[in-house]
């Protein structure tokens, strides 16, 4: 038999007693279970940070109620202000992004959505890419443009065409890197010093994604003995549901700046828009974060030699991947880059109907056809230009945008392969 005194029994200091309660046996068995004097031993150390969920904080006393502060991440106040879960996320993403701070939103779209609450105004105007993410875009034409707030575009493989676009309105500049499916990589520096002697009272945001504060530093992207340096942009957003979560199965972003009264500004906005994220979510993200390294080098090799392979291909008029010398802005990537994210994009001959390609893509077996990348599946898309750009003259044939996954890449090859079929018919 258990000795009803030793400490691992039922009436030990673990607390496992009867249903009676504690063992003075007068609290009824919610209040004991609610007010539980046990706590865990502090000296708790493993892989997995641990997973902190609440909506209250508990407040040792009122002094502390009122002085505690939680915008510079030094105490906590409320679950939607941060746990030590989401403050371990958000430090290790400022230790990848090159950053000071970071601040978690529910996903890619809403630190967009973030930044251009935080810094636009009625009156201002924005300046988009024209190679620009949809949904940012969307975003612009709709919510902002309701708001007084206007839009416009610029070439971003030209710096001379930012310069034209600039006004005394401007107030804030998308970078977008590479370009979203048709994968253009700008001329970052270039767009950089046209936007600091231009319009030094607008801020410059990048949307980091596909980079995933591995390919460059968004920060520090000046050239030895010309730029200062810390010559970069303000802000970086990053779609958190790709590569630093890498399972598909979490939607999640961040907005990373350097500056602190830059950072104050983002987090008050984002205080007051409730964007909270979920420590189970945030806790995948952690899980992920150490493998996104090994990840994206070995999506990236496969991306490259299936471009290398779809070179080959006569259905294919062109293919779209920065480290290829034929893709627009290639020399910018080169330039900064060693590494691309796991995507290539094919323009397929405009003598195929958009019908044929809609039919290679239902073809393929490995490739998944859904939206997002970065996960172990690989996925397809077919694109119509007319509809991602102002300028779609640019591209003559129908876009299918490849999304590398962790699959044996010769396998991914033959899936390919046998799909083409279907452009041939």
């Amino acid at each position: 038999m258990t000795d009803p005194h030793d400490e691992n029994g039922r009436n030990g200091r673990n607390g496992r007693n009867s249903r009676n309660g504690p063992p003075d046996g007068t609290t009824p068995l919610s209040t004991a279970l609610i007010h539980h004097a046990y706590r865990a031993p502090p000296e708790w150390d493993a892989i997995a940070v641990g997973v902190h969920k609440a909506s209250t904080v508990f407040f040792p006393n009122v002094k502390a109620l009122r002085e505690r502060r939680w915008i510079d991440k030094s105490a906590y106040t409320y679950g939607l202000k941060g746990t030590p879960t989401s403050f371990t996320l958000e430090a290790r993403l400022a230790t990848l992004e090159g950053a000071e701070h970071v601040i978690l939103v529910p996903s890619g779209l809403a630190a967009i959505t973030l930044v251009d609450l935080t810094l636009l105004k009625a009156g201002d105007e924005l300046l988009l890419p024209d190679n620009v993410y949809g949904p940012s875009l969307s975003l612009a034409q709709h919510e902002l443009a309701r708001w007084g707030i206007t839009h416009r575009f610029y070439d971003p493989l030209d710096a001379a065409s930012l310069a034209q676009a600039i006004t005394p309105a401007t107030a804030l500049i998308w970078l977008e890197a590479a370009g979203s499916v048709t994968m253009e990589f700008p001329d970052l520096r270039g767009l950089i010093r046209t936007a600091r002697a231009q319009a030094p009272q607008a801020r410059i945001a990048i949307d980091h994604t596909w980079g995933a504060g591995l390919a460059f530093n968004p920060f520090q992207l000046g050239e030895p003995g010309v730029d200062a340096e810390d010559f970069g942009v303000d802000i970086a957003v990053h779609a958190l549901t790709k590569f630093p979560s890498g399972g598909g199965d979490v939607l999640m972003g961040s907005v990373a700046c350097r500056d602190v009264r830059l950072h104050d500004q983002l987090a008050w906005t984002h205080s007051r828009l409730g964007m909270g994220v979920g420590s189970d979510d945030v806790a995948a993200v952690l899980r992920g974060l150490p493998t996104i390294e090994l990840r994206y080098q070995a999506q990236d090799l496969a991306a490259r030699r299936i471009a290398a392979w779809a070179q080959a291909q006569p259905a294919f008029v062109r293919v779209l991947h920065p480290s290829l010398p034929t893709s627009p802005g290639h020399a910018h990537w080169a330039a900064l880059c060693t590494q691309a994210a796991g995507l290539v994009t094919v323009e397929v001959d405009p003598a195929i109907a958009p019908a044929q390609v809609d039919a290679f893509v239902d073809a393929l077996r490995l490739f998944r056809i859904g939206w997002s990348w970065a996960g172990p599946v690989s996925l397809v898309a077919p694109y119509n230009p007319a509809t991602l750009r102002q300028r779609p003259s640019l591209y003559k044939g129908q876009l299918v945008r490849l999304c590398i996954g962790l699959e044996n890449v010769d396998e991914l090859i033959a899936d390919l392969t046998q799909a083409l079929a279907a452009l041939n018919r």
